[in-house]
């Protein structure tokens, strides 16, 4: 059974996530202008320095979108991804900046591809 606050942070982010449906990155983002966007060479190092720590998205986790350890995982939680990303609640206990955020958020608008 899920604990109360996984409960709570899966609404918040589902909330999110229909809130923010939209193909515009936010705030008049254009990627076009945004070249970091390769999921190995920008996109996985973000998410494995920021997300794939061991009390938040590492191998067995069920905290949100669960384990975000390689390029399936990743593409699987992108909608997730891109809302808590966002949104500013992601990643909890360390910030992005801004090309950082950009290059996530471009990457899953682009279709995020495995490239």
């Amino acid at each position: 059974m899920a604990k109360p606050y996984q409960l709570l942070v899966l609404f918040i982010v589902s909330v999110v996530m229909a809130l923010s449906c939209s193909k515009d990155s936010g705030g008049g983002l254009d990627c076009s202008t945004v070249t970091n966007k390769s999921f190995a060479a920008n996109i996985d190092p973000i998410i494995q320095s920021t997300c794939n720590v061991p009390s938040c998205h590492a191998a067995g986790s069920v905290n949100g979108p669960g384990p975000l350890t390689n390029y399936n995982q990743v593409f699987s939680a992108r909608s997730q991804v891109r809302a808590a990303i966002a949104s500013g609640l992601m990643p909890q206990g360390s910030s992005l900046n801004t090309a950082q955020k950009n290059s996530i958020l471009c990457w899953i608008d682009g279709g995020a591809p495995n490239n």
